[in-house]
């Protein structure tokens, strides 16, 4: 019985760590759905290797995504369901076609996914208790990112999609 107790205790500890920040961590709002995450860390890595996965990038004048349905025109009230539609992209999609002859930025292009991971989880979470709605719009513009990204080989779209990483850590913490 006390046994029982304990990893109860050890259980209820582990599930509030989850959920407190941890130093570098900043809480963002993406509609209903609060998530803790390093943005800091994950532009660190993204910046030691962003000259060198731009330069990959054959085609400079298509974006992934931004313009014309920019990710800074979506409303409060989408901001969950894109945000997750997006680390599922990042995840399942993106970080799976980027691999290059530098262990080196390999490396950095995997710690930059193990932080997408731990994101769409908690993401996952929120969005399967139902707190997060998706709209019209967020569909929408979702669709069109994947429209952006299926125009070209998978190769050439991941490494876009890396390189305009920037893009979405900027509408992030624009709004959060």
């Amino acid at each position: 019985m006390k046994g029982s107790h304990f990893f109860l205790c050890l259980f209820s500890v582990s599930c509030w760590m989850d959920l407190m920040p941890t130093a570098g961590n900043k809480i963002f709002h993406f509609g209903a759905c609060r998530v803790s995450m390093s943005v800091a860390e994950i532009r660190a890595g993204f910046a030691a290797i962003k000259a060198n996965i731009q330069a990959r990038d054959p085609i400079r004048t298509h974006s992934i995504l931004s313009h014309p349905r920019s990710l800074h025109k979506v409303k409060s009230s989408d901001r969950c369901c894109i945000t997750h539609h997006l680390f599922d992209f990042y995840v399942d999609k993106v970080f799976k076609h980027c691999k290059t002859e530098d262990s080196y930025v390999n490396r950095k292009i995997s710690s930059i996914a193990n932080s997408f991971l731990s994101v769409r989880r908690k993401l996952g979470q929120c969005h399967e208790q139902n707190q997060c709605m998706c709209g019209q719009e967020s569909t929408e513009k979702f669709k069109q990112i994947l429209a952006n990204y299926e125009g070209l080989n998978v190769t050439s779209a991941a490494m876009k999609s890396l390189g305009e990483l920037d893009i979405l850590l900027d509408w992030m913490e624009k709004s959060r």
